[in-house]
Order: structure tokens, then sequence, then C-alpha cells
């Protein structure tokens, strides 16, 4: 989860800004902050973060702190995924993906809540949407009458350590974490100490996504640095989702699409009658009419979003698409025609040249190694 679009205002900084002036970053604006894309390979950065550990600031993202006896009621009528999943997981602080919609169906945003008890959970958001998003939130909470108070943790950076051994390297840098942080199953998190540790993140490797006070980002970033993790940036970011069959938040999914229509229906809870979320008529009245799959360039040239891709059952079209370093081809994401399926061999318009490219089951790459 992320987002691409840059915002107008003044341009934000994050706690660590200097810190990627140091380490030579090149820094663009994107959703209205200054951030590093790289710092110098972008390919480079990719097969760290697969082979090894990489580091990303993600301190743009917004953290929230939903708590109060009404907050799981709460959670359960906002979100598209039932939060009531999590308590009966019994995984302490097992956390969640999911879409808040609309009333008629189309993503607000997607995000991840952490549950560390019935009354209290940490919510994180895209930067982007941040503004929506609370908004939305709040007229939520008052509208329903529920019993939460929603905390801007904006005085907390985030740092993602993501890779085949960025759990040892963290543990390396953060030796206080190890104890704690070592007992994390994948998709949870806890609070240990000034650190708030999920064992998630966005590029379908193993790691942890590192919430801390503003004033220790610089010393924690540095320390991580020293313990071999390499630093890496948006760009890198961009190609390790996109491999993992990760969405993006304004490219692949937004309030004019439904989650149905955008591979995310497996994040749609139907199944308890009492889960009533704000767009579950609409989605239940307006099945999926589309189908999302990858694609496999078999010729040379570079996927990007919005291609017309033609197929037996009719034209659908690339949501995000780039070349991806692991396989060495050019890949996609593409919503096509019910009835399409994976192994089947469709034309994707590039520059008014139409070239075969393959069907396929995401993801492409999971933990390091190739799917398709």
């Amino acid at each position: 989860m992320t987002e691409p679009a840059p915002a107008s205002g003044p341009v934000l900084h994050t706690p660590l800004h200097e810190a990627h002036l140091a380490f030579g970053a090149r820094m663009v604006d994107f959703s209205g902050w200054h951030m590093p894309v790289n710092y110098g390979s972008q390919i480079d950065e990719h097969h760290t973060v697969r082979r090894d550990a990489g580091m990303f600031d993600v301190s743009h993202m917004l953290a929230l702190d939903a708590q109060g006896n009404g907050a799981t009621v709460w959670l359960r009528a906002l979100l598209a995924n039932d939060v009531a999943r999590l308590a009966r997981a019994n995984v302490p602080g097992k956390a969640l993906y999911s879409c808040m919609l609309r009333e008629d169906g189309g993503v607000i945003d997607d995000l991840i809540v952490y549950r560390q008890d019935d009354e209290h959970y940490r919510i994180v958001v895209n930067a982007g949407t941040a503004a929506k998003d609370v908004a939305w939130m709040r007229k939520h909470i008052a509208q329903g009458g529920f019993n939460v108070s929603l905390t801007e943790r904006r005085d907390l950076a985030m740092i993602a350590v993501q890779g085949p051994n960025a759990r040892e390297k963290t543990w390396q840098a953060l030796p206080m974490l190890k104890a704690d942080s070592e007992k994390l199953v994948l998709f949870s998190g806890a609070q240990i100490g000034d650190f708030f540790v999920g064992r998630t993140g966005y590029t379908g490797e193993d790691g942890f996504e590192l919430s801390l006070p503003a004033a220790q980002s610089v010393a924690v970033w540095n320390a991580l640095a020293k313990a071999g993790v390499r630093p890496c940036g948006l760009g890198a970011r961009d190609t390790l989702r996109l491999e993992a069959g990760m969405n993006l938040y304004g490219q692949d999914m937004d309030e004019t699409i439904s989650p149905l229509d955008s591979g995310l229906a497996w994040t749609v809870d139907f199944s308890d009658p009492a889960h009533i979320f704000t767009g579950r008529a609409a989605l239940e009245a307006h099945p999926a009419t589309h189908t999302v799959l990858g694609l496999v360039l078999e010729e040379r040239g570079i996927l990007r979003a919005h291609m017309t891709v033609f197929t037996a059952h009719g034209t659908g079209e690339t949501t995000s698409g780039s070349f991806s370093p692991t396989l060495g081809k050019s890949i996609a994401f593409a919503r096509l025609p019910l009835g399409i399926n994976p192994g089947e061999t469709v034309d994707v318009d590039i520059r008014g040249k139409r070239l075969p490219a393959r069907t396929v089951k995401l993801p492409f790459v999971r933990n390091g190694k190739a799917q398709v």
C-alpha cells in the first residue's frame, strides 16, 4: 500500500530528510512529500531487498490510534474486511489488510489495522489520502455515535526493513527488540518499548515495519545502515510491490473502482450477515465485471499503466506496469473481462503496436523466487 499522485501546496519533509541527503538520495515530490526515489541504482536496490536487506522511509504514511469501547464495532462498520476475525485468530497484535469504501462501493483507501485489544487498534493509511481518510473516519464515528477516539500520530517516524536478512540485521542494529519481535508471526505487530514493530511490508519479503519517535529516527536509520541494511527509494519499492502482486492506490483502484474489480475480492468479507459495512449493499448488488491478472510481455518493450489489452473475451486495460528486475521481463497488472484465465495469450497496445503477452496468476515473485 502506497500512493503515486503528487499533491499541491508546500512540500513536506519526513524526520529522515537530512539523512536521505547525507546518503546521496535523489529526491522527488511524492504526494506532497520530498522523498527519495533512489540512492543510485534502483535495480541494485531492488535486488538488495530480494537477496539481503533494504530499508525505506515510509514516514509520509499516517499512523492512527483508535481507542475506546466502541473501536471494534466502529471498524466492523467502516471496513470491508472484518476486524472480528482478528480476535478469533487469538494471535496478539494480529493485522488485517482492508479497503475502506464509499456507499457506492468505490475504494476510498486501502489500509492496515493491527489489533492490540478490543479497545485499541493501530491503523496505517496512505500519505496521499491521509486527510480525506481521517475526515471520512471522523464523520463515520460522529454519524454512528461510536465511542472511539482517533489520534493522528505525526510524532512518529516509520522505517520499513525488508528482505530475507531484514530481521537478523534489525536485531543486530537494535538488539533490544529481538526478544519480543522474534515472537511475531507474519502480519502481526506489537508495541516494544518506544517502538511499534509490525512484521508486515510492501515488498513480498519478510521483515519489519518500525514506528518510533521521530527524534530517534536518524540514529536508528544510521544504526541499520551500519548493520548492512541498504537505504532504498520509492522506485525500488514500486517494482518490488508490483512483482509481489500488491495494489497501488490511485492506480490499481480508486473511488471509481470496486474492490471486486481490482483483484481485492479476498479482502471483502461477506461471511457474517451482521458485518454491515459501508458499501456492502452496493457490492452485493453489483458483482464483479472484471478479473485482475498479471501480464508478462513476450517481446521487448515496457508495459505501463493504461495500455489497452486485446483478448478473446473483449478488451481490458493495464493498471500498473514496469520492468521486473527479478524476472528480467516487463510485467503488468491488467483489469480484464471475465472468462479469461492464466496461461492465455493476449495483445497489448504499446505505442500503436500490438505485442503479445501471457496472462499469469499473481504474484510474479514471492520470497525472492519467481512464481511464473
